[in-house]
């Protein structure tokens, strides 16, 4: 067996050998020790700025801080919620009128939680109540995205995180339709005497 593996090995070495030839026989290109007079135009502008920090909008890199002292309490959220971006938690509250069990509210907070983390947004959804969700987010630079995302589930009626309530245009706030399902329960439970 060994005396077949020599013929090989050295088969091996002799075209390692002729490679390593043609490679140092191969022209070569002097490079001077004088550069003063190369120039180097192989960086374009996106290179000289990749990695310097950009400006993101009023109150942000060298532009003025914003006075908040100034601001109006919505305007004030606004743009407290648009530059979060440490942990923030805050509930949704599920359509009303629709009877659901407990597997029911567990599978929407677990498929709501999976969904937004393939969107690479970090959020984790717990059921409170048979009509609530928490939510918990670590990143809260993303809660925009959050919110459109809720909005856009059928199973959602409002979003709410601090004092700040997000509903779809239109709907009522949710106290209104409360108070209407619970008087259309009472007249039902009237008709039945």
């Amino acid at each position: 067996m060994a005396r077949v593996a020599w013929p090989g090995a050295l088969a091996a070495a002799f075209l390692l050998c002729a490679a390593a030839e043609v490679a140092l026989g191969a022209k070569r290109v002097p490079i001077p020790d004088d550069l003063r007079d190369v120039v180097d135009d192989e960086e374009d502008d996106e290179w000289r700025s990749w990695g310097a920090s950009h400006s993101r909008g009023p109150g942000r890199g060298d532009s003025p801080p914003l006075d908040l002292s100034r601001m109006d309490p919505p305007a004030l959220q606004a743009e407290l919620l648009r530059g979060q971006t440490g942990p923030s938690f805050g509930f949704v509250k599920l359509r009303p009128g629709t009877p659901r069990s407990r597997e029911d509210v567990v599978g929407i907070a677990t498929r709501w939680s999976n969904v937004l983390r393939t969107g690479s947004v970090e959020a984790k959804f717990v059921a409170v109540d048979f009509g609530t969700l928490m939510f918990t987010m670590d990143r809260g630079r993303d809660i925009l995205e959050l919110k459109e995302f809720i909005l856009s589930q059928a199973e959602a009626y409002e979003f709410k995180i601090g004092d700040k309530v997000f509903r779809r245009p239109g709907d009522p706030p949710l106290d209104q339709v409360l108070e209407k399902l619970q008087k259309e329960k009472s007249q039902k439970s009237k008709e039945e005497l």
